[in-house]
């Protein structure tokens, strides 16, 4: 690692406090002028970190730019790999071009703007710069197909649980994989999978994960105004690196639990489908269901408006909640 992605941890370990230039130079084991030079080009990246003679290096605690020290610094799950870019065209593409290329289980990929950013269904996902979230990871494991379809649904738990453990804000779940504050969509899961077809085993999963934290500067565009909203508002503080790691570690504990669905009952608590009047989506036809309750392994049960009911598993169908 670099002296200025080590000087970079070793603030971001002490945000807050100021670390003297010597304490640096001894913990890194470099010189003193290579812990200024460092400092130098973190502040022109615009880390703002101030410099007080005979104190130290103090990084500003309202400092919030993503970067890969400053996710590693609260990752508990401190090997895996870990690539922060200011701009990918889509965090999906990137991992799953690294997982076609052999990349670890675990690897998370997060960018602070998205040029291309994709929902479910080839849907555009906004993600303009220094106003969301915006990740995917790597999972492997040779789980069977069956058992990999739960993935997005503990994506859900995962970022509502990170969510309110870092900022103490609850998030409701819309089945299947989107997440919504105060009635409106804030984050959206897409996850895409490469499978084994002798073993019928995934091969790797991809995870995207995109919320929206702050409103864009220049507000909603039209189309969105309605349905989309975020999770904080102006003035509040949003550290980005802190709620990347709290969804990775969730994320990789839900995981490395499966088979095991007990998650899914938190899923339920949080879910504002069932008891809705919903209109289901599928193959061009609409109909009209109630939604009944959310099984074990996913699947949405709804009662048809001919008093027939159906099992909806992931893939067929879209649905839209009637106003209640």
């Amino acid at each position: 690692m670099k002296t200025k992605a080590l000087v970079l941890q070793a603030l971001e370990a002490n945000r807050g406090n100021a670390v003297s230039g010597e304490a640096l130079a001894e913990m890194l084991a470099v010189s003193r002028t290579s812990v200024w030079k460092a400092v130098r080009e973190l502040q022109r990246e615009g880390y703002r970190i101030s410099a007080v003679q005979n104190k130290g290096y103090t990084l500003d605690t309202d400092q919030h730019m993503l970067s890969e020290c400053g996710v590693r610094a609260y990752l508990r799950h401190a090997d895996i790999p870990v690539f922060v870019e200011r701009e990918l065209v889509s965090t999906n593409n990137t991992a799953k071009h690294l997982a076609s290329e052999g990349a670890a289980h675990g690897t998370l990929i997060a960018a602070d703007f998205q040029t291309g950013g994709r929902g479910r269904r080839g849907r555009s996902f906004l993600s303009p710069p220094g106003t969301g979230l915006y990740m995917s990871m790597v999972l492997r494991g040779g789980i069977p197909t069956q058992d990999a379809v739960l993935i997005t649904s503990a994506a859900a738990v995962a970022v509502s649980r990170a969510v309110e453990k870092v900022a103490g804000k609850r998030l409701d779940i819309k089945w299947v994989n989107d997440l919504y504050y105060k009635g409106k969509k804030c984050c959206g899961i897409l996850t895409e999978a490469q499978a084994d077809l002798e073993t019928s085993n995934v091969e790797f999963l991809v995870v995207g994960i995109g919320i929206n934290l702050l409103d864009p500067p220049e507000g909603w565009p039209e189309t969105l105004r309605d349905v989309a909203t975020s999770v904080f508002e102006r003035g509040e503080t949003v550290d980005r690196c802190q709620l990347v790691a709290a969804v990775a570690d969730e994320l990789l504990d839900l995981w490395a639990a499966l088979p095991d669905t007990s998650f899914m009952a938190e899923y339920r608590d949080r879910n504002i489908v069932p008891g809705r009047i919903v209109q289901i989506l599928q193959s061009g036809i609409q109909r009209t269901g109630e939604a009944l309750d959310i099984t074990d392994e996913g699947h949405l049960r709804v009662r048809l408006a001919d008093g027939v009911e159906e099992v909806l598993s992931f893939g067929e169908v879209s649905i839209r909640l009637d106003p209640t």
